[in-house]
């Protein structure tokens, strides 16, 4: 795929006009609130695996409406002292997988939490083990317009709060440094990144990679791909749903969510890409409100953006902001 977007230079300089909700912030305030209600419950159950380089815990806690989130804890072998974290999310329909799968951030010296998006990890190599047990009303197949009707009932309102849970559930083990928290992740995990940057103020560092969840107006118009087509096959039958279902999106929109985030941040994007397109990456990168942010600019890459390279760039930018 040729590259369809902006221009570089405009891409530098987009900064759409979102209507953002008035109550975004008490949205978001009562939200958290609520989920706090319930005990965070995390455990930590060791995992017996042929890896000596590392320590494996398969992690529970409780996420939205107490509802058990699963993840994976994974450390260097032999930690006695408290470890900067990276706190991962994963991509759209994708799970937790397998441990052995995420062995990098460990083998750099940090503690690795990977949280499992809840009802997700069925259509990709990696399958989930957290179920939604809330349903919708009628919604195209996917993720994207389950409860799109009212934001209390969208998806990711509770997937959001799962990824701010999942934050305190990681700095519940006593090897991990709560002060020393960083958050990542690629796509959709990217697009939850931004949100848990604004959500969680402390943190030291976010990474999202090629972001998901961005700018919902552009990115519902301007590509044919999925996940973003779900809003247009959604609407092509619910003509007369546009408005409410934009509005339900701006409580979530990643430009909204990055207009509030502090810490340093490092941003991605490929220029070939259709599934996240550089503009809406871009919206949210430029609406950053934390002074220290950069982005790594991949000109001919689709949505696997920098992949490796990426991940190499994160291994020498993420430590030095941990180790502060």
């Amino acid at each position: 795929m040729a590259q369809t977007d902006l221009p570089l230079d405009q891409l530098r300089a987009y900064r759409p006009s979102l209507p953002e909700p008035e109550d975004f912030d008490a949205f978001w305030e009562k939200t958290l609130a609520a989920a706090a209600e319930h005990e965070l419950a995390a455990r930590f159950e060791p995992v017996e695996l042929p890896l000596p380089g590392v320590e494996v815990l398969d992690v529970s806690f409780a996420g939205y409406g107490g509802h058990t989130v699963k993840g994976w804890l994974v450390l260097p072998a032999g930690a006695r002292e408290p470890l900067p974290a990276v706190v991962e999310y994963i991509g759209y329909n994708g799970g937790r997988g397998l441990p052995h799968m995420h062995l990098l951030w460990a083998a750099a010296g940090f503690a690795h939490f990977v949280m499992d998006t809840r009802g997700q990890g069925s259509g990709g190599l990696a399958e989930g083990a957290t179920p939604d047990p809330v349903g919708s009303d009628p919604a195209f197949p996917g993720y994207l317009t389950r409860g799109i009707g009212d934001p209390h009932d969208y998806y990711y309102r509770r997937v959001h709060t799962d990824a701010v849970r999942a934050v305190s559930a990681a700095r519940a083990h006593p090897l991990v440094d709560s002060a020393r928290v960083a958050a990542l992740g690629t796509s959709q995990g990217g697009g939850i990144t931004l949100a848990v940057g604004a959500l969680v103020p402390d943190l030291v560092a976010i990474a999202p990679d090629v972001p998901f969840l961005c700018d919902f107006p552009r990115a519902a118009t301007l590509t044919d791909r999925l996940p973003y087509r779900e809003i247009g096959q959604f609407l092509k039958a619910r003509r007369a749903d546009r408005e409410t279902v934009f509005r339900t999106l701006s409580y979530f929109d990643g430009v909204h969510f990055a207009a509030r985030g502090r810490a340093p941040a490092l941003f991605s994007t490929g220029l070939e890409d259709m599934t996240c397109p550089p503009s809406t990456v871009f919206a949210a990168f430029n609406a950053y409100a934390g002074e220290d942010k950069t982005i790594e600019v991949y000109p001919f890459n689709d949505h696997e953006g920098g992949g490796p390279y990426q991940q190499l760039a994160q291994l020498h930018w993420l430590p030095g902001k941990l180790r502060t």
